[in-house]
């Protein structure tokens, strides 16, 4: 029986969700412009899309110590709404002295972030106080970082089409974190695919971005069809909502 704890349509930012010590906030996820996302448990903290004013919105719930301690960073693809706060967090890192390695986990293929990376490198790189650990993901085979368990898994998602040219396929995936138990799937931008609704069955918090303006729509999905995904987990929020 479904019941109105599971529906959470509100595009109203930020959204919260926790279990225990397993804590996720969704700062925003407004289409062309930001998305950004933070997972802590009592021993990690990671960021999920550092999108434009992701430091920002970090520094309103983290002290800098804290901010230090962030080991790994997750993105789901290369477009500019989901990496551009990613130089500018970087950057704070190196200014505050961060003196732990840091992971940065993408789709093997987004040129995007080997591009920031390298920049980044070649203006910091003398004086850098932490190392930067670029950890293309080349399989789906699961991995395990600060006692979370990661499942990385492709999703759809495509370039729109731009002067009369086919849509072109972006490397995008979607994560699913585990932890003690407890399930959080984040698919990302994506059209909707049958490795979304395999992850997103069961899940104890599902976040699904309804961007889409038809279900014929390559890159995003209609609210409809999240709402369709998003039920098959305990709760759901759904984001990246045209305004």
């Amino acid at each position: 029986m479904k019941t109105d704890m599971k529906k959470k349509f509100s595009n109203k930012y930020p959204m919260v969700w926790q279990k225990d010590d397993l804590y996720l906030e969704i700062y925003c996820s407004i289409p062309n412009i930001a998305t950004g996302i933070v997972l802590s448990t009592d021993n990690s903290l990671f960021v999920i899309d550092p999108g434009d004013g992701i430091l920002r919105d970090l520094n309103k719930n983290f002290s800098k110590s804290e901010i230090l301690d962030i080991s790994d960073i997750f993105i789901s693809h290369g477009h500019h709404d989901h990496i551009g706060g990613l130089w500018g967090l970087l950057t704070y890192l190196f200014v505050m002295k961060k003196n732990t390695s840091l992971n940065i986990h993408y789709p093997l293929g987004s040129i995007e972030i080997t591009t920031i990376l390298k920049a980044f490198s070649d203006v910091y790189k003398k004086d850098l106080s932490y190392k930067i650990n670029l950890q293309a993901i080349m399989d789906f085979a699961p991995f395990s970082r600060k006692k979370v368990k990661i499942l990385p898994f492709e999703v759809e998602h495509f370039e729109d089409e731009l002067q009369n040219k086919a849509p072109q396929k972006v490397p995008a995936y979607g994560y699913k974190f585990i932890y003690k138990g407890k399930s959080i799937v984040y698919g990302g931008d994506t059209a909707y695919c049958e490795n979304l609704v395999k992850m997103t069955s069961g899940s104890d918090l599902a976040i699904i971005e309804a961007g889409g303006k038809s279900e014929n729509d390559s890159t995003h999905m209609t609210i409809k069809q999240a709402i369709t995904v998003g039920e098959m987990a305990n709760e759901y929020f759904l984001v990246h909502i045209n305004e």
